[in-house]
């Protein structure tokens, strides 16, 4: 666990995110930017886009391969389709994230739980209305493999995986600075058929500072 010196009374920018909502937001280069959980155990669906270039974006397969590690945590580098360094984790209370799981779907809703579960709400619906009304004309096709802050999906020995108890827990809090300028594309999950949550999805909240110092050296 690496906590943060930052206070949030400090932040430039606060936002609570309710259950089922998606928020988005570009983080400038040198920001630091903070997910709560206010709650515990849920999961804040996550994807990033370079800000200029938004082709070029999150990477599950790259990150992973960059650091050798299926989790996430501090220090880890989130890499881009291009290999380029969009941000680093530099703090974290919960101590390691999913990047493999996905994002729940109505489609998924169906296979995974019954055929009268499709209409629900879910992440793709969030990150595909987010991202047509974000102004970066984004749509379907540029949602892809997400990150899933606070979720714990453990892989099995024979490369399964599980969906299981979260290890987060109220206000624990995961913290990245931007090595370059980036848009950020949440959806709050509104998973109610999943137990890892209690079946009670809750509010998480996103946190922006300023540069430290008025600037921040940046990863190559």
């Amino acid at each position: 666990m690496h906590p943060s010196s930052l206070d949030p009374s400090t932040a430039t920018y606060r936002q609570v995110v309710n259950a089922g909502d998606y928020w988005s937001h570009e983080i400038k280069r040198g920001q630091i930017f903070r997910i709560v959980d206010l709650e515990g155990n849920q999961a804040a669906d996550t994807l990033f886009y370079d800000a200029r270039n938004p082709e070029n974006r999150y990477s599950a397969s790259d990150t992973i391969r960059r650091q050798q590690a299926l989790y996430l945590t501090t220090g880890t580098r989130l890499i881009s389709t291009e290999g380029d360094i969009l941000l680093t984790i530099v703090a974290d209370t919960c101590g390691r994230h999913d990047t493999l799981g996905g994002a729940c779907s109505r489609e998924s809703n169906t296979m995974r739980y019954a055929h009268e579960k499709e209409f629900m709400h879910a992440c793709r619906d969030s990150f595909i209305r987010g991202a047509q009304e974000c102004g970066c004309h984004l749509g379907k096709r540029d949602i892809t493999c997400n990150i899933n802050f606070f979720m714990n999906v453990p892989v099995t020995p024979d490369g399964r995986l599980t969906f299981e108890d979260g290890v987060s827990s109220g206000g624990k809090y995961v913290e990245m600075r931007a090595e370059r300028d980036v848009l950020c594309l949440i959806s709050n999950c509104p998973q109610l058929n999943n137990p890892c949550n209690a079946y009670n999805p809750t509010p998480i909240e996103v946190v922006v500072w300023a540069p430290p110092h008025g600037g921040a050296e940046v990863g190559s």
